[in-house]
Protein backbone atom coordinates (compact mmCIF):
# COMPACT_ATOMS: atom_id res chain seq x y z
CA UNK A 1 0.00 0.00 0.00
CA UNK A 2 2.85 2.36 0.82
CA UNK A 3 4.54 1.57 -2.48
CA UNK A 4 1.32 2.19 -4.41
CA UNK A 5 0.72 5.45 -2.54
CA UNK A 6 4.23 6.51 -3.48
CA UNK A 7 3.47 5.98 -7.17
CA UNK A 8 5.27 2.66 -7.69
CA UNK A 9 2.55 1.24 -9.95
CA UNK A 10 2.35 4.46 -11.96
CA UNK A 11 6.11 4.50 -12.54
CA UNK A 12 6.13 0.85 -13.52
CA UNK A 13 3.25 1.26 -15.98
CA UNK A 14 4.81 4.38 -17.47
CA UNK A 15 7.99 2.40 -18.13
CA UNK A 16 5.99 -0.26 -19.97
CA UNK A 17 4.06 2.38 -21.92
CA UNK A 18 7.30 4.04 -22.92
CA UNK A 19 8.64 0.80 -24.41
CA UNK A 20 5.36 0.03 -26.19
CA UNK A 21 5.22 3.58 -27.56
CA UNK A 22 8.67 3.09 -29.04
CA UNK A 23 7.47 -0.18 -30.61
CA UNK A 24 4.28 1.27 -32.07
CA UNK A 25 6.14 4.27 -33.42
CA UNK A 26 8.50 1.94 -35.28
CA UNK A 27 5.57 0.09 -36.82
CA UNK A 28 3.49 3.17 -37.64
CA UNK A 29 6.34 4.89 -39.44
CA UNK A 30 6.60 1.98 -41.90
CA UNK A 31 2.86 2.27 -42.61
CA UNK A 32 2.14 5.98 -42.86
CA UNK A 33 5.51 7.28 -44.03
CA UNK A 34 6.66 4.43 -46.28
CA UNK A 35 7.75 6.92 -48.96
CA UNK A 36 10.17 8.63 -46.58
CA UNK A 37 13.64 7.45 -45.62
CA UNK A 38 12.54 5.05 -42.89
CA UNK A 39 13.47 1.44 -42.11
CA UNK A 40 11.59 -1.20 -44.12
CA UNK A 41 11.79 -4.08 -41.62
CA UNK A 42 11.55 -3.17 -37.94
CA UNK A 43 10.52 -6.61 -36.61
CA UNK A 44 13.76 -7.17 -34.74
CA UNK A 45 13.72 -3.75 -33.07
CA UNK A 46 10.05 -4.10 -32.12
CA UNK A 47 10.63 -7.56 -30.64
CA UNK A 48 13.59 -6.25 -28.63
CA UNK A 49 11.33 -3.66 -27.03
CA UNK A 50 8.35 -5.94 -26.45
CA UNK A 51 9.98 -9.05 -25.01
CA UNK A 52 11.18 -7.48 -21.72
CA UNK A 53 7.85 -5.74 -21.26
CA UNK A 54 5.89 -8.96 -21.82
CA UNK A 55 8.06 -10.73 -19.26
CA UNK A 56 7.62 -8.00 -16.63
CA UNK A 57 3.86 -7.68 -17.13
CA UNK A 58 3.48 -11.47 -16.99
CA UNK A 59 5.20 -11.51 -13.59
CA UNK A 60 3.11 -8.59 -12.32
CA UNK A 61 -0.10 -10.21 -13.54
CA UNK A 62 0.76 -13.47 -11.79
CA UNK A 63 1.43 -11.59 -8.54
CA UNK A 64 -1.98 -9.91 -8.34
CA UNK A 65 -3.63 -12.88 -6.63
CA UNK A 66 -1.05 -12.94 -3.85
CA UNK A 67 -1.37 -9.23 -3.10
CA UNK A 68 -5.16 -9.36 -3.33
CA UNK A 69 -5.19 -12.14 -0.75
CA UNK A 70 -2.91 -10.10 1.49
CA UNK A 71 -5.39 -7.23 1.36
CA UNK A 72 -8.62 -9.24 1.59
CA UNK A 73 -7.36 -12.13 3.70
CA UNK A 74 -6.37 -15.78 3.26
CA UNK A 75 -8.71 -18.69 3.95
CA UNK A 76 -7.50 -21.76 5.85
CA UNK A 77 -9.89 -24.71 5.91
CA UNK A 78 -9.79 -27.10 8.87
CA UNK A 79 -10.90 -30.46 7.48
CA UNK A 80 -11.19 -33.96 8.85
CA UNK A 81 -13.55 -36.65 10.06
CA UNK A 82 -16.21 -35.88 12.71
CA UNK A 83 -14.87 -35.43 16.25
CA UNK A 84 -11.24 -35.05 15.18
CA UNK A 85 -10.88 -31.75 17.06
CA UNK A 86 -11.59 -29.15 14.38
CA UNK A 87 -14.05 -27.08 16.41
CA UNK A 88 -11.89 -27.34 19.52
CA UNK A 89 -8.99 -25.88 17.53
CA UNK A 90 -11.17 -22.97 16.35
CA UNK A 91 -12.40 -22.34 19.89
CA UNK A 92 -8.81 -22.40 21.18
CA UNK A 93 -7.78 -19.72 18.68
CA UNK A 94 -10.83 -17.59 19.45
CA UNK A 95 -10.37 -18.02 23.20
CA UNK A 96 -14.12 -18.57 23.42
CA UNK A 97 -16.70 -21.13 22.35
CA UNK A 98 -17.46 -20.11 18.78
CA UNK A 99 -18.32 -23.61 17.67
CA UNK A 100 -20.38 -26.13 19.60
CA UNK A 101 -18.35 -29.21 20.53
CA UNK A 102 -19.77 -32.55 21.63
CA UNK A 103 -18.98 -36.26 21.34
CA UNK A 104 -21.88 -36.63 18.90
CA UNK A 105 -20.64 -36.92 15.28
CA UNK A 106 -22.10 -34.33 12.91
CA UNK A 107 -22.51 -31.59 15.53
CA UNK A 108 -21.09 -28.95 13.18
CA UNK A 109 -23.36 -28.57 10.17
CA UNK A 110 -22.52 -25.18 8.62
CA UNK A 111 -19.24 -23.37 7.93
CA UNK A 112 -18.06 -21.25 10.88
CA UNK A 113 -15.57 -18.48 10.11
CA UNK A 114 -12.97 -17.12 12.50
CA UNK A 115 -11.13 -13.98 11.37
CA UNK A 116 -7.65 -14.02 12.84
CA UNK A 117 -4.55 -11.84 12.76
CA UNK A 118 -1.75 -14.34 12.19
CA UNK A 119 1.55 -12.55 12.75
CA UNK A 120 0.24 -9.64 10.67
CA UNK A 121 -1.49 -11.73 7.99
CA UNK A 122 -5.30 -11.53 7.80
CA UNK A 123 -6.53 -15.13 7.91
CA UNK A 124 -10.02 -16.61 8.08
CA UNK A 125 -10.07 -20.08 9.60
CA UNK A 126 -12.98 -22.21 8.39
CA UNK A 127 -14.52 -24.77 10.73
CA UNK A 128 -16.93 -27.03 8.92
CA UNK A 129 -18.82 -30.28 9.03
CA UNK A 130 -16.85 -33.44 9.58
CA UNK A 131 -16.32 -35.27 6.32
CA UNK A 132 -17.99 -38.67 6.17
CA UNK A 133 -20.64 -40.59 4.26
CA UNK A 134 -24.00 -40.00 5.92
CA UNK A 135 -27.69 -40.59 5.29
CA UNK A 136 -28.74 -37.49 7.24
CA UNK A 137 -29.94 -35.00 4.57
CA UNK A 138 -29.00 -31.93 6.64
CA UNK A 139 -25.56 -33.28 7.43
CA UNK A 140 -25.13 -34.13 3.72
CA UNK A 141 -25.65 -30.45 2.90
CA UNK A 142 -23.04 -29.50 5.49
CA UNK A 143 -20.54 -32.01 4.10
CA UNK A 144 -21.10 -30.71 0.57
CA UNK A 145 -20.49 -27.13 1.67
CA UNK A 146 -17.40 -28.19 3.57
CA UNK A 147 -15.94 -29.87 0.50
CA UNK A 148 -16.61 -26.82 -1.69
CA UNK A 149 -15.08 -24.34 0.77
CA UNK A 150 -12.09 -26.60 1.45
CA UNK A 151 -11.27 -26.87 -2.25
CA UNK A 152 -11.47 -23.09 -2.69
CA UNK A 153 -9.36 -22.28 0.41
CA UNK A 154 -5.77 -21.10 0.20
CA UNK A 155 -4.59 -23.82 2.60
CA UNK A 156 -6.08 -26.90 4.25
CA UNK A 157 -5.28 -28.37 7.66
CA UNK A 158 -5.96 -32.11 7.54
CA UNK A 159 -6.79 -33.01 11.13
CA UNK A 160 -6.80 -36.55 12.53
CA UNK A 161 -6.96 -38.03 16.00
CA UNK A 162 -6.66 -41.49 17.52
CA UNK A 163 -10.46 -41.78 17.61
CA UNK A 164 -11.14 -39.95 14.33
CA UNK A 165 -9.09 -41.04 11.33
CA UNK A 166 -9.67 -39.56 7.89
CA UNK A 167 -11.22 -41.51 5.04
CA UNK A 168 -11.38 -41.32 1.24
CA UNK A 169 -13.38 -38.07 1.27
CA UNK A 170 -10.65 -36.31 3.23
CA UNK A 171 -7.92 -37.83 1.09
CA UNK A 172 -9.60 -36.42 -2.02
CA UNK A 173 -9.08 -32.88 -0.70
CA UNK A 174 -5.34 -33.13 -0.15
CA UNK A 175 -3.36 -30.65 -2.22
CA UNK A 176 0.29 -29.69 -2.47
CA UNK A 177 1.37 -27.51 0.43
CA UNK A 178 -1.37 -28.65 2.84
CA UNK A 179 -0.51 -29.41 6.47
CA UNK A 180 -1.17 -32.68 8.32
CA UNK A 181 -2.22 -32.26 11.96
CA UNK A 182 -2.59 -34.88 14.70
CA UNK A 183 -5.02 -33.55 17.27
CA UNK A 184 -5.74 -34.59 20.87
CA UNK A 185 -2.05 -35.25 21.43
CA UNK A 186 -2.69 -35.24 25.19
CA UNK A 187 -4.70 -38.45 24.72
CA UNK A 188 -2.21 -40.22 22.49
CA UNK A 189 0.45 -39.60 19.88
CA UNK A 190 0.16 -40.43 16.23
CA UNK A 191 1.43 -39.62 12.77
CA UNK A 192 1.22 -36.14 11.31
CA UNK A 193 3.41 -33.19 10.55
CA UNK A 194 2.14 -31.34 13.63
CA UNK A 195 1.03 -32.72 17.00
CA UNK A 196 -1.32 -30.41 18.89
CA UNK A 197 -3.48 -30.41 21.97
CA UNK A 198 -6.12 -27.76 22.52
CA UNK A 199 -6.28 -28.84 26.17
CA UNK A 200 -2.63 -28.15 26.99
CA UNK A 201 -1.79 -25.85 24.06
CA UNK A 202 1.00 -28.15 22.95
CA UNK A 203 2.12 -27.62 19.37
CA UNK A 204 -0.45 -24.95 18.49
CA UNK A 205 2.15 -22.16 18.29
CA UNK A 206 4.37 -24.21 15.99
CA UNK A 207 1.38 -25.01 13.79
CA UNK A 208 0.46 -21.33 13.51
CA UNK A 209 4.06 -20.54 12.57
CA UNK A 210 3.92 -23.14 9.80
CA UNK A 211 0.62 -21.75 8.51
CA UNK A 212 2.09 -18.24 8.49
CA UNK A 213 5.17 -19.36 6.59
CA UNK A 214 3.11 -21.20 3.94
CA UNK A 215 0.87 -18.20 3.34
CA UNK A 216 3.59 -15.55 3.52
CA UNK A 217 5.55 -17.42 0.84
CA UNK A 218 2.70 -16.70 -1.59
CA UNK A 219 3.01 -12.93 -1.21
CA UNK A 220 5.20 -11.37 -3.92
CA UNK A 221 7.75 -8.98 -2.53
CA UNK A 222 8.24 -6.61 -5.45
CA UNK A 223 4.79 -6.41 -7.07
CA UNK A 224 2.35 -3.53 -6.58
CA UNK A 225 -0.78 -4.40 -8.64
CA UNK A 226 -3.33 -5.78 -6.19
CA UNK A 227 -6.88 -5.26 -7.45
CA UNK A 228 -9.27 -7.00 -9.83
CA UNK A 229 -9.19 -4.06 -12.25
CA UNK A 230 -5.38 -4.27 -12.27
CA UNK A 231 -5.60 -7.96 -13.14
CA UNK A 232 -8.09 -7.28 -15.94
CA UNK A 233 -6.07 -4.46 -17.49
CA UNK A 234 -2.80 -6.39 -17.29
CA UNK A 235 -4.46 -9.46 -18.80
CA UNK A 236 -5.81 -7.44 -21.72
CA UNK A 237 -2.39 -5.86 -22.21
CA UNK A 238 -0.68 -9.25 -22.30
CA UNK A 239 -3.18 -10.63 -24.79
CA UNK A 240 -2.69 -7.66 -27.14
CA UNK A 241 1.10 -7.76 -26.86
CA UNK A 242 1.14 -11.50 -27.51
CA UNK A 243 -0.88 -11.02 -30.68
CA UNK A 244 1.38 -8.20 -31.84
CA UNK A 245 4.52 -10.21 -31.08
CA UNK A 246 3.20 -13.23 -32.99
CA UNK A 247 2.29 -11.10 -36.01
CA UNK A 248 5.73 -9.53 -36.40
CA UNK A 249 7.17 -10.36 -39.80
CA UNK A 250 3.82 -11.56 -41.10
CA UNK A 251 3.54 -8.72 -43.61
CA UNK A 252 0.57 -7.17 -41.78
CA UNK A 253 2.02 -4.19 -39.88
CA UNK A 254 -1.45 -2.65 -39.56
CA UNK A 255 -2.54 -5.56 -37.35
CA UNK A 256 0.61 -5.28 -35.26
CA UNK A 257 0.06 -1.55 -34.80
CA UNK A 258 -3.58 -2.03 -33.82
CA UNK A 259 -2.71 -4.60 -31.15
CA UNK A 260 0.02 -2.34 -29.80
CA UNK A 261 -2.49 0.51 -29.58
CA UNK A 262 -4.88 -1.78 -27.70
CA UNK A 263 -2.06 -2.61 -25.29
CA UNK A 264 -1.41 1.10 -24.75
CA UNK A 265 -5.12 1.67 -24.07
CA UNK A 266 -5.14 -1.08 -21.43
CA UNK A 267 -2.01 0.26 -19.76
CA UNK A 268 -3.42 3.77 -19.92
CA UNK A 269 -6.46 2.72 -17.90
CA UNK A 270 -4.13 1.75 -15.06
CA UNK A 271 -2.77 5.29 -14.82
CA UNK A 272 -5.71 7.28 -16.13
CA UNK A 273 -4.44 8.22 -19.56
CA UNK A 274 -5.63 6.96 -22.94
CA UNK A 275 -4.89 8.58 -26.30
CA UNK A 276 -2.81 8.55 -29.49
CA UNK A 277 -1.01 11.85 -28.93
CA UNK A 278 1.90 10.18 -27.18
CA UNK A 279 2.43 7.84 -30.11
CA UNK A 280 2.45 10.72 -32.62
CA UNK A 281 4.87 12.67 -30.44
CA UNK A 282 7.17 9.65 -30.38
CA UNK A 283 7.03 9.25 -34.18
CA UNK A 284 8.01 12.83 -34.89
CA UNK A 285 10.66 12.82 -32.14
CA UNK A 286 12.39 9.73 -33.49
CA UNK A 287 12.07 10.26 -37.24
CA UNK A 288 12.70 13.16 -39.56
CA UNK A 289 9.38 13.32 -41.44
CA UNK A 290 7.64 15.83 -43.72
CA UNK A 291 10.69 18.07 -44.06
Amino acid sequence: AAAALGGALHRRVEGWRDAVLDAVALVEVTIDWADEEVPQDVSGEVAARLDPVIGEITAEHAAVDGLERLREGFEVAVVGAPNCGKSSFINYLAAREMAITSPVPGTTRDVIELRYDLRGLPVTFLDMAGLRETADPVECIGVGRAIDRARAADLRLHVEAADARSDAICAGLRMAGDLAVWSKADLGRGPGGHLISTVTGEGVGALLDAIHDRLAARIPQDAVASRARHRAALGETLAALARARAALGSGAPELVAEDLRLALDSLGRLVGRVGVEDMLDRVFANFCLGK
